[in-house]
């Protein structure tokens, strides 16, 4: 998924993109997608707007976008790197290679650096079972990873 963030929070432009797709059967989750297209996530003050143009509750929008992993309620960082957390990569020494990241980031699953740069999300089974330990890094798979590999392609090449 790429996210655009290409505006700061604002309200008029929140209403025009909930607007642009009331007709549609379903639009919650396209609205939502639009909005953190948009925003780079789903803003908590969309959350009523959204709630309030599709006559439902404000806790049914927020249980939409907690419970779908692609919807943010922050933005991410300018840098997303999805570990997969699935056995195959397990296995073959995924958890050694998240531990390394996440202690040279110093940052936890789901936070992003202090700088803003790298976001680490957790994911299970991105199907790259071949290539294990596997990761999406800014949504390119990358396969027979290590920590040392990753810290090397996010702040030494990769930037």
């Amino acid at each position: 998924m790429t996210e655009a963030r290409s505006h700061a929070w604002n309200p008029e432009l929140a209403d025009a993109i909930i607007a642009r797709r009331l007709d549609e059967p379903g639009s919650c989750l396209p609205i939502l997608h639009d909005l953190q297209a948009a925003f780079g996530c789903v803003p908590q003050a969309a959350v009523p707007m959204v709630a309030r143009a599709l006559n439902l509750s404000r806790a049914e929008v927020h249980g939409v976008v907690s419970f779908y992993h692609d919807f943010r309620s922050e933005p991410a960082g300018r840098r997303v790197v999805r570990l997969c957390r699935a056995e195959a990569c397990q296995s073959v020494g995924g958890e050694a290679a998240a531990r390394t990241l996440l202690a040279a980031l110093g940052v936890d699953w789901g936070q992003t650096t202090l700088d803003g740069a790298i976001t680490v999300e957790p994911v299970y089974c991105l199907g790259l079972c071949a290539v294990a330990p596997a990761a999406l890094i800014d949504g390119e798979p990358v396969g027979r990873l290590t920590g040392e590999g990753l810290i090397e392609e996010l702040l030494v090449g990769g930037a």
